[in-house]
């Protein structure tokens, strides 16, 4: 990370994702920017990310330090980007609990069909890496020598991923069912958007297949 800072600053940084999270969300909704909905959706999520605990979770610890925006679509992009790392962070540890390192990781997630692959090469493992992660995978009765998941292994990334959930629940607990589900309704019309944009590639390295959302226009 030290050699990052000599190409840009973290102010700079910070300012320049800002800017183009401002941007986004300009071309995104237009005038729908000023919709109370707008308001009212960052202002949950802005209490779901406060009642979000940061100890052990250096990314969202990181976002949370930074001062909060004042304009809602800020305010609210600035909420997701917090609660996002607190899963995050949240979900290393519930690897490292499982015993995977970075590149089992990636293996187990894509034996299990949730991307081709393929969508794993921009986290730069070389063919042996890969393999030789499969190997082990396999001595520990993840995976088969094809490389697919056994029941073993559908077992344990289940677990993986309801300790995440429990991890990630003390904020959504916080701002309560109704909240919850109200920012929910608030914010899906603004994910269908998003999605219908085509920015996004069909698949991606979390195992989010991005379709177009047809509801998200009417």
């Amino acid at each position: 990370m030290p050699a990052a800072w000599a190409v840009a600053a973290p102010d700079k940084v910070l300012a320049g994702r800002q800017r183009a999270v401002d941007r986004l969300w300009r071309n995104l909704m237009g005038d729908q920017l000023n919709d109370p909905g707008l308001a009212e959706a960052a202002g949950l999520a802005r209490d779901a990310a406060l009642a979000a605990d940061t100890a052990g979770r250096p990314l969202a610890a990181a976002n949370a330090d930074l001062p909060w925006p004042d304009e809602p679509h800020l305010m609210l992009a600035h909420a997701i980007t917090i609660l996002r790392e607190h899963r995050g962070d949240g979900h290393i540890a519930a690897l490292q609990t499982a015993g995977l390192d970075p590149c089992e990781t990636l293996v187990s997630f894509a034996a299990i069909g949730a991307a081709p692959r393929e969508t794993f090469g921009s986290r730069g493992w070389t063919e042996q890496e890969w393999l030789a992660a499969r190997d082990r995978l396999a001595s520990r009765g993840w995976v088969d020598a094809e490389g697919n998941a056994t029941e073993r292994g559908r077992d344990w990334r289940d677990e993986v991923e309801w300790r995440t959930d429990r991890l990630a629940e003390a904020p959504w607990l916080a701002l309560g069912a109704e909240r919850a589900q109200r920012l929910a309704e608030l914010t899906v019309p603004l994910l269908g958007a998003a999605l219908n944009t085509g920015l996004f590639p069909r698949h991606t390295t979390l195992g989010i297949l991005t379709v177009p959302m047809p509801s998200a226009r009417t």
